[in-house]
């Protein structure tokens, strides 16, 4: 399911426009990103826990010349799943 189809599937669950579910899924996710990049966490209780975790700056390989590379620190979003979509899914 892409972003197009989950507008026009809440559109029709909820009964609402799908303009308007556009623009508020826009502003969830615009906030979401916002959350994330400031380094909080954004928890969807029953759904998930969206986080940001630093990786520390490493020395790796290429694969293809086994030459040694330096890779820098970055950030990454991790997801932890909760329990009533393990649930949902495992069901």
């Amino acid at each position: 399911m892409n972003k197009i189809e989950l507008e026009a599937a809440v559109s029709e669950k909820a009964g609402v426009n799908k303009k308007v579910v556009a623009d508020v899924l826009a502003a969830q996710l615009a906030i979401i990103t916002d959350t994330l990049a400031n380094g909080e966490s954004v928890r969807l209780t029953g759904f998930a826990t969206l986080g940001v975790k630093d990786r520390k700056a490493r020395v790796g390989k290429n694969p293809k010349t086994g030459e040694s590379i330096n890779i820098p620190a970055s950030r990454k979003v991790t997801v932890k799943p909760g329990k009533d979509l393990l649930a949902a899914i495992n069901a």
